[in-house]
Parts: C-alpha cells; structure tokens; sequence
C-alpha cells in the first residue's frame, strides 16, 4: 500500500460511554466498592500507565516485547490475515513488532480499539510514521463497542483479534468469560484470536511488579487518578490525599488487586452518581484486578468459547505466555 491512512471512529457513543453511570454505580455498590478498570484511561490515566511499563520492576510489557521481537515474523505468519484489531491498545509500542512483520507479508489494516482518544491519535500518527504502508482504523470506545463495529464493518475480510499486555486478567471471572464470548462472537471460521497471560509465580513477584520501586510513584498516581477522573466528572468530595494505594496478591484467587485504602474513617458523596459511600480507616476501594492463570488451564477456558489453541510462545524465566487460537 502507497496511500495509506488514518482514522479515529467514535464506536461508543462518542464521549457518552465515560457518563454512562450503569456499570460503574453497579461497581461502587459492591460489598467491596470497585471502580472499573477502563474507567482509569482517560487522557491522563494513559499516560501514567505508560510510566507504569517503563519501571524498572515491571517485568511484563519487557517479557512481552521480547517474545514478539523474537517471534513476531512467526506469529504474523500464522495470523495470516490482513486486518488486525487490538483491544486496549494504548501505545501500541510493543505491537508495532507484529505490525511491521504483517505488513511484509501483505497490506495490512490495523483497527486499535481504546477507550482513550487522545492515546489512539497519537499511537496511529506514530505508526503511520514508522509503517508507512499501513492503515490504521482507531476505534474508540470500550471493548464491547469495538468488538461489535468489527462485526457491523465486516468486509469478508480475514481478521485477527489480539488482547495483550496481560489485559484479559484486568476483569473479574464473569466478565472475563463475557468478553471472550464476545470475541469468539466477532470472529468468523478461520479467524484468530491472539491473547497473552501472565502466568502463576510466587507472591514476591507480583507484589514487587505491581507496586512502585523506591523513588516512583507511577502506580501510586496511577490508582488515585480513578478516583481523580470519579471527582471531576461526577463531583465525588472524596480526598486524594486521605488514601493509600497499594496492590496485594491473593493467593487464594491468583489475582493481584490494586486498591485505595482508606486511612480514615469518611463519608463519600457522589452527587453525580447519587450515591453515598461510607469507608472506615483500613477500608479499600478496589481500582483493578490482574488475574494470573494456570497455564494449561488457561488454553482450556479460552478454548471452551470454541476458539481451537494452535500455537503458544512463552518465556521460561518469567512464565508469560502470548497464546494463538482459531475460531
């Protein structure tokens, strides 16, 4: 392809889905209050979380970008289609590996979907300056949204559909089987769908990738900025400043859960939400979830929404995986 292009596409409502209070009333009426996870990527929520892959202790975007690098020509290979969709694409940093070793295959059309306008303007102006024959569709809006505009815009086309960066872990178990039903549903017979996992280790690990090194404090402003972004947009009184971020790993559920603590005891008003919370010192808002998977057990539960496995790439040292299936 010589002319290529881009494009943003609201899939979402356009801006309408960050005041669609339904989901996330629902969450911060749990027994554990919990604001979702796409809600903390807004415009400076992406940024931050861009710092976040950047730690020193942060292993997973690392052990990810040397697996594509090592195999992306292979994995591309055997994708083997020319329109390549990526939920949750943020940057894309690390896919442009993939990209670019689709593209010398054949032409190719890559459709980001992100729930961060911002974050997907400045990611497609990037590849198209550093791929120049690609096309690039950004989607934006949840996951949901896109997954159903790749079925509504379907031109016979073959496609891929990837979840990266461990993302699929970012849910809890019902929403997680929800979203792979809903991509085994945009898929048509022969598609793939190319996920990655982070894999069980011990709890060291985890609460040293997931917590900030000496010095840092992406996480940290990472976390409070769900609460920041709940404040502007629906005028929470909560204060940022009265709560402590911190991620533990629950062995017991293999989830590392990333909260706000609550350092004393305080009564929240959310007036745009007409909801009212009462948190005692020691309480958490719950601000994301990163499910960490068996592995064997993890090919089984995809593979359950009638995706086939085909092929697996994983690191030894860090057990991370990137996991190819086949409706």
């Amino acid at each position: 392809m010589t002319d290529t292009t881009v494009r943003i596409v609201g899939v979402d409502h356009d801006a309408a889905f960050w005041d669609d209070t339904a989901e996330l009333r629902a969450c911060l009426t749990e027994p554990v209050p919990r604001i979702p996870p796409w809600f903390g990527y807004d415009e400076r929520g992406s940024a931050l979380f861009e710092q976040i892959t950047e730690l020193p202790t942060y292993y997973l975007t690392r052990t990810e970008w040397s697996l594509l690098r090592r195999y992306g020509p292979d994995i591309a290979a055997r994708l083997g289609c020319g329109r390549i969709a990526e939920l949750g694409s943020g940057s894309a940093k690390k896919t442009r590996l993939l990209l670019r070793a689709a593209v010398a295959r054949r032409p190719t059309t890559y459709l980001p979907v992100d729930v961060s306008r911002e974050m997907l303007t400045s990611s497609a102006e990037a590849l198209r300056t550093s791929i120049p024959s690609l096309d690039v569709v950004g989607l934006w809006g949840r996951y949901e949204a896109g997954l159903d505009h790749l079925r509504a815009d379907d031109d016979g086309e073959p496609l891929a559909v990837m979840f990266l960066g461990g993302n699929l872990g970012n849910t809890t178990p019902d929403e997680r089987h929800a979203l792979l039903a809903r991509c085994a549903a945009s898929l048509r017979p022969g598609d793939a769908f190319l996920v990655s996992a982070d894999l069980v280790k011990p709890a060291a690990v985890f609460e040293e990738c997931y917590n900030d090194p000496p010095e840092h404090t992406a996480f940290a402003d990472f976390r409070l900025n769900h609460l920041v972004h709940l404040i502007n947009r629906f005028g929470c009184d909560a204060d940022p400043a009265s709560f402590r971020p911190h991620a533990r790993y629950d062995t017991a559920t293999g989830e590392v859960v990333g909260h706000l603590w609550s350092e004393r005891d305080q009564h929240v008003s959310i007036p745009g939400l007409d909801l009212e919370l009462d948190l005692r010192s020691g309480d958490g808002i719950n601000v994301g979830f990163s499910a960490k998977f068996d592995r064997e057990r993890f090919v089984a539960d995809v593979a359950a929404h009638g995706l086939a496995p085909e092929a697996q790439w994983v690191d030894p040292e860090r057990q991370y995986g990137i996991f190819l299936f086949r409706r």
